[in-house]
């Protein structure tokens, strides 16, 4: 066994072991938003309903937190299947959130000179997960109108033969639904996995999810993060149970834990709370996107998401002035050339909102 150099500190020894596009990369990172009105993370911003709570605390305290959770979690896909329609046909697969699901996809299919395609700009984790297993990405612009450029992306399919395409349906950080026909053609033409990640799907108006049958390589992603339950992490993968088979070796043995999945069934076991809020959020979207395209200078894009994509008078100034009124935002001017001075802001509460334009309305008039 070779020894190290001698006189290498530990950053030295990291350059020279940890892998270059690693090194290159930023750690992903959040804003503090401690005292804070938190419009920057897509969550949904009402509390659980008194019954559900109640529901909620009885199930996590029977949970035996001295035993390992249940691998095949039957109970948990059980109450996905029966909140959200799923056919018993399908393979249904659990994962730490719809980020562990992402990652556990691209190293599936990471073989040596293999290609991720998706359209951007997008969800930034497909590409950092390309990155992350070695897989080589290649990104399609969208176009002006933030619509796939259906052309480019089949061009694309044709000349990359890409063994994984991410499309998500609604898309972020543009918020808009991509046309259903175009996504139908990339999946037809794709000679590998199609994932399309519907993690918005509570506020949308279409999904590929009864579609699944007629496309043997296609994946419906989703998570329960938007619902109002960002914070038990639960996403799912839904597809012919061929690609579960596979996928479910790359899965950590005990990925879900017992509190998740105790919160999981108690959560969906009457979901009606989750479309009442998903319909307060609807309806917020709409009055404050009109409220906003009534500012100076504001262009509002049409969204399909419980966030709003609006180009500003300069996005970087106004950013600080929210933040220095307590409002944190997204600011993703810098992201992509398409996505030029816009903010991507959650919708929030009634009161909220309300804070946000008036806090937009007073740095726009300059006060």
């Amino acid at each position: 066994m070779s020894e190290r150099p001698p006189g290498l500190d530990a950053a030295g020894i990291v350059a020279a072991v940890v892998r270059p596009e690693i090194c290159a990369l930023s750690a992903y990172t959040t804003a503090s938003a401690e005292g804070m009105i938190k419009l920057d993370a897509m969550e949904n911003p009402f509390p659980l309903p008194d019954a559900v709570r109640g529901r909620l605390g009885a199930a996590l305290a029977q949970v035996a937190i001295n035993r390992y959770p249940d691998i095949p979690a039957d109970r948990v896909k059980r109450a996905l299947v029966d909140a959200f329609g799923i056919p018993d046909t399908l393979g249904l697969m659990l994962g730490n959130g719809s980020d562990e699901l992402i990652q556990l996809i691209t190293l599936a299919l990471a073989r040596p000179g293999a290609a991720m395609l998706a359209p951007e700009p997008s969800f930034v984790m497909y590409r950092l997960n390309a990155i992350h297993a070695g897989m080589r990405f290649v990104g399609v612009p969208l176009a002006s109108d933030f619509g796939l450029d259906r052309d480019a992306m089949l061009a694309a399919v044709e000349r990359e033969r890409p063994a994984l395409t991410f499309l998500a349906y609604p898309n972020n950080p543009t918020g808009n639904l991509f046309s259903g026909d175009d996504v139908a053609a990339i999946v037809r033409a794709s000679p590998g996995l199609v994932v399309v990640d519907e993690a918005y799907a509570a506020f949308a108006d279409a999904s590929f999810l009864p579609r699944i049958a007629e496309f043997p390589n296609l994946l419906v992603l989703r998570t329960l993060s938007k619902v109002g339950m960002a914070g038990i992490r639960l996403g799912y993968a839904i597809a012919a149970p061929e690609w579960m088979a596979q996928l479910n070796k790359l899965r950590a043995p005990y990925n879900v834990n017992a509190f998740t999945q105790a919160a999981a069934v108690a959560l969906l076991a009457d979901a009606g709370w989750m479309a009442d809020q998903a319909a307060t959020i609807r309806a917020e979207r709409g009055r404050v996107a009109v409220a906003l395209a009534r500012l100076p200078g504001v262009t509002v894009f049409e969204t399909q998401t419980n966030f709003l994509l609006a180009r500003v008078p300069e996005a970087d100034l106004l950013y600080d002035g929210l933040r220095q009124r307590r409002i944190l935002v997204k600011n993703v001017h810098s992201w992509h050339p398409l996505l030029a001075n816009c903010l991507r802001i959650t919708v929030g509460t009634p009161r909220e909102n309300d804070a946000l334009l008036t806090a937009l309305n007073a740095l726009l008039a300059g006060r």
